[in-house]
């Protein structure tokens, strides 16, 4: 059989096992397993066992695990074949909702407006889940690899017992491709492969200048403002056109394959008329190759509680976004030693790392790269692209550092539009149907092994 009927063979199967497949994720949509609250411990148990039993009814042997207390993980692998091993990662907590009275429709009751599935998890990233299920249902007893299954339980809060699993379920999970269903296509109908990723600092910064606050009036103009000092001192990690002037935070970029066009990052980002884009250089290098510094919070007093006083102290917490080839122990040096040196006064300057996950350069040039794209083209009828992500995965760093052998795949069920994390998440269901064709046609194609390294 040609490549294209198989191709076109495996394509009408998947029509067929798409409303099991789409009656699934209604289900788990429908499960508000959030991580980060206590309260709905027992609803993300209730997803992992759900997730666990849409995979053993096709067939796969099972687990719910956790450790150390963790959220509960679903592992799982199929019947044992002569081909490659590919281990597919998705995960089964989502974010908290936010103001529920600002959706549109309830973030946990699956509601589809034209070609979208609105829920909270509905992209992020129960949609991984079935891309993974729908693969597994059309290949059936022709599935030509031997499937690991890694659905976690903890990803939105940073996935702080995946170390140890990965380290207690090393041998289960150990494969020579990871197909990562979590990331972002460059845009409706461009399917995209991921391949860089920035590292983040949660970094908290405090000025210390008097043992004790002080009158403004009495004081000021002759003693020093924590509040001032730490303004000017956030100042000083900007240039004059906005980017990051830290000294070791920047790395040889290289120029990525797209460009985003001024007018519609500016419209998707809502940038305001008449206001400037910070930066230098391509706007895709700005979001995914270069360091970005944000001030997310500070102690000083809001605008309806101030007083008439001069701060002794005064803190800021900033989210670091450290580009691929930055250590993130030397970017946080870098940083304390910048702030030190422009905090005027002689202030005492104190940082902590309050939380980091390193970034990721996955390259472009292993076989099963070479595969997954041509599995991408074929599906969507498009060209496919390599892209970055300005934001941070850390579980991407220990997936590769805990399985150095294997090849990791960041593939994408989301869009420009998806909006996760925020109000009215949506999941595009075309692009959910070509993203299960493309990862359908990765482990058909991938059954009589790797082709040979370039």
């Amino acid at each position: 059989m040609s490549t294209a009927d198989r191709t076109a063979a495996l394509a009408a199967r998947l029509d067929t096992a798409l409303p099991a497949v789409l009656a699934r994720l209604d289900e788990l949509v429908a499960i508000p397993s959030v991580s980060a609250d206590p309260a709905h411990r027992g609803d993300v148990l209730r997803s992992a066992r759900a997730t666990a039993e849409a995979f053993s009814d096709l067939g796969v042997e099972v687990s719910v695990v956790s450790v150390d207390g963790g959220q509960p993980a679903v592992l799982g692998r199929s019947a044992p074949v002569a081909g490659p091993t590919v281990l597919l990662y998705a995960h089964h907590d989502v974010q908290p909702t936010g103001d529920v009275s600002a959706w549109t429709s309830p973030p946990f009751e699956p509601t589809r407006r034209g070609e979208r599935l609105f829920g909270r998890g509905a992209a992020d990233d129960k949609a991984g889940i079935v891309v993974h299920l729908a693969a597994l249902a059309v290949l059936g007893p022709e599935l030509g690899c031997n499937v690991r299954l890694l659905i976690e339980g903890e990803e939105e809060i940073a996935s702080p017992t995946l170390p140890k699993l990965l380290v207690e379920h090393r041998d289960a999970l150990a494969a020579d491709v990871v197909v990562v269903a979590d990331s972002v296509n460059w845009a409706v109908g461009t399917p995209s492969l991921t391949t860089s990723l920035r590292g983040i600092l949660d970094l908290e910064v405090t000025v210390s200048v008097l043992d004790h606050d002080l009158h403004s009036g009495a004081w000021g103009g002759a003693v020093p403002d924590a509040a001032g000092v730490l303004v000017r001192a956030l100042a000083s990690l900007y240039d004059a056109d906005g980017a990051v002037a830290v000294p070791g935070l920047h790395a040889p970029e290289r120029t990525p394959a797209v460009e985003y066009d001024e007018q519609v990052l500016r419209a998707d980002a809502g940038v305001l008329p008449g206001a400037g884009l910070p930066g230098r250089g391509p706007l895709t290098a700005r979001l995914w190759r270069q360091p970005s510094i944000t001030v997310i919070g500070t102690s000083l007093p809001p605008v309806d509680d101030a007083a008439h006083a001069l701060r002794a102290r005064a803190t800021a917490r900033l989210s670091v976004r450290v580009p691929p080839g930055v250590d993130l122990t030397a970017a946080a040096a870098a940083l304390t030693a910048h702030l030190s040196a422009n905090a005027p006064h002689g202030a005492l300057v104190e940082t902590t790392v309050r939380a980091s996950g390193h970034p990721v350069d996955l390259g472009d040039d292993a076989p099963a790269h070479a595969v997954m794209t041509g599995a991408l083209r074929d599906a969507w009828g498009s060209e496919p692209v390599d892209i970055g992500v300005g934001g941070s995965i850390p579980l991407i760093h220990l997936l590769a550092e805990s399985l150095p052998e294997a090849t990791v795949l960041v593939t994408a069920v989301e869009d420009p539009d998806t909006r996760a994390h925020g109000i009215d998440e949506s999941l595009h269901l075309g692009e959910l149907t070509r993203a299960c064709l493309a990862e359908v046609l990765l482990l058909d194609r991938l059954a009589d092994g790797l082709p040979p390294a370039p």
